[in-house]
């Protein structure tokens, strides 16, 4: 059993750089004249969007201070009806 099990071990670890230097060859690279602006395409976005989305929020708080924030979320929570639930049904 023990000369089986070494056997299937030594095959397979014996095979497995064959298979690891398949995956590694040049013919799965499909690189053309094409591929810098499909990356150029692809890293755009990536740093266009956090760019605009800072330009926006900047420009929605730019005339606000942390102050005049609180105020405005103190006047919104008082200008609410509270409702007590607190009375139980016995």
């Amino acid at each position: 059993m023990k000369r089986i099990i070494s056997t299937l071990l030594i095959g397979g670890l014996a095979t497995a750089p064959a298979v690891c230097l398949a995956a590694d060859s040049y013919r799965w690279l499909h690189v053309t004249i094409d591929t810098p602006w499909m990356i150029f395409l692809i890293l755009l976005p990536m740093v266009l969007i956090p760019a605009v989305l800072m330009a926006i929020l900047y420009w929605k708080f730019a005339g606000t201070t942390p102050e005049s924030r609180k105020k405005e979320a103190a006047e919104l929570a008082a200008s609410k009806p509270r409702v007590d639930n607190s009375e139980s049904t016995d």
